[in-house]
């Protein structure tokens, strides 16, 4: 069967860009589109960037937060507040939490959450990391911001399992975000109040 492009160069960059997640054929088709129309310099100046980004990119030695440096700005920064730990699935969660200005501590980005489904347990993630943060000392208080979700709450209930020998305050931000919701859709001022409005985690699961 012909191909439905006029050209295979431009049926291959649909292709790659509709690997993406969120973009359709369609989209991908408009965004190629979009790039030919372009200056060269500006199409190199867009492919440069993606390559130095996947080349030169780092993450926290700390938090593993996306960083430029080995310790990223949060890290490094000695006003924010070392002895609260805010564990987050991935950058994105990091992003939508600094927008709301509600919250001076640090992070721990775990790199996603335990879904036996997708294959991913606890030993893929950055919860080994956590807990000798947790460890060292200086930590009182460990904020769970994960999604509300059955793979959220499992994370959130292993976290809290392996953080219960150690002297820290483990807490869950307030369901001001609905169950079945993700974090880094939420708007600012629910996700906000959440932070400030967050219970201990062994009351809100009505653990003993």
């Amino acid at each position: 069967m012909n191909s439905q492009y006029p050209s295979t160069l431009l049926e291959n960059a649909v292709n790659e860009f509709a690997k993406l997640p969120g973009i359709g054929r369609k989209t991908a088709l408009r965004l190629v589109l979009h790039l030919l129309r372009q200056e060269d310099s500006q199409v190199e100046g867009f492919a440069q960037a993606l390559v130095t980004l996947k080349q030169e990119v780092k993450y926290c030695c700390s938090c593993h937060n996306i960083s430029d440096n080995e310790v990223c700005g949060i890290c490094s920064d000695k006003s924010r507040d070392a002895s609260t730990l805010c564990v987050v699935e991935n950058i994105r969660e990091v992003m939508a939490i600094e927008n709301t200005t509600q919250f001076n501590g640090l992070y721990h980005v775990l790199g996603g959450i335990i879904s036996p489904i997708d294959g991913i347990g606890p030993s893929d993630l950055q919860i080994t990391g956590l807990e000798e943060r947790v460890k060292q000392g200086g930590v009182k208080e460990v904020i769970l911001a994960l999604s509300a979700t059955m793979e959220g709450d499992t994370t959130n209930f292993y976290i809290f399992r392996k953080l219960h020998p150690y002297d820290v305050k483990v807490s869950i931000i307030a369901r001001g975000v609905a169950v079945g919701d993700e974090i880094e859709y939420a708007d600012e001022i629910t996700l906000g109040r959440s932070i400030l409005n967050r219970t201990p985690f062994d009351e809100s699961y009505k653990l003993k």
